[in-house]
């Protein structure tokens, strides 16, 4: 096919609509403007979170901190969580709190106690990729690893663990959260996906739709 037949063909094919993104494909997030990130603020504001503006700060070839917060206080307590680009954030704390709390009184019977991240910035690729182009959502802090949700009760419920549990309570509360996750982040990854999301679910808030 000659050059110029192809890119008018991609072009008509984007113009129709949008291509998802194959796994494979380069991770590229667009910087949120000045004015995205104080509306952002302000939403977070009107939702009661207590939070505290970073500094933009570049932290090297495709790795940046542009429009982030540190969460003090969402009113569901999460473990281990730094630097997250406020759109992230936002995601994050109704998925917490309209998701995963609900869920885990109405089906195991207990309230949320607690939600334990692996984190979320690091300068670092996607898995098995290399090269900054390749770069993971978690290099712009806009991405978060969820592993574990503790109960009131003492229960530990464990991606890693209970993903495929015996027990049908346990599971149906996972892919529910799961399900919930996918409404409001544009990638979510589980262990159905990969064997390197073994252990979490990667939460990104990328604008696209990709859930496994």
């Amino acid at each position: 096919m000659p050059r110029t037949l192809a890119v008018a063909l991609l072009l008509a094919l984007a113009a129709c609509g949008r291509i998802e993104r194959p796994p494979t494909a380069p991770r590229i997030t667009d910087a949120p403007s000045a004015r995205e990130t104080q509306r952002c603020f302000a939403d977070l504001r009107a939702m009661g979170v207590a939070f505290q503006p970073l500094p933009d700060r570049d932290m090297g070839p495709g790795c940046a901190l542009t429009g982030t917060v540190k969460l003090l206080d969402i009113g569901v307590p999460t473990a281990n969580l730094g630097a997250i680009r406020c759109g992230e954030a936002r995601a994050f704390t109704a998925w917490a709190r309209n998701g995963v709390a609900p869920a885990a009184y109405q089906i195991l019977g207990s309230e949320l106690s607690r939600i334990v991240s692996m984190g979320s910035y690091a300068c670092r690729n996607t898995v098995g990729t290399r090269g900054p182009a390749r770069r993971s959502g978690h290099a712009v802090a806009n991405a978060i690893d969820v592993a574990t949700f503790e109960l009131n009760d003492g229960r530990r419920i464990s991606i890693q663990r209970d993903w495929n549990s015996p027990d049908a309570d346990v599971r149906r509360f996972l892919q529910t959260i799961h399900t919930s996750a996918c409404r409001r982040f544009g990638t979510v990854l589980s262990p159905d996906y990969n064997a390197a999301h073994h252990d979490h679910l990667h939460l990104e808030d990328d604008r696209t739709s990709f859930c496994r």
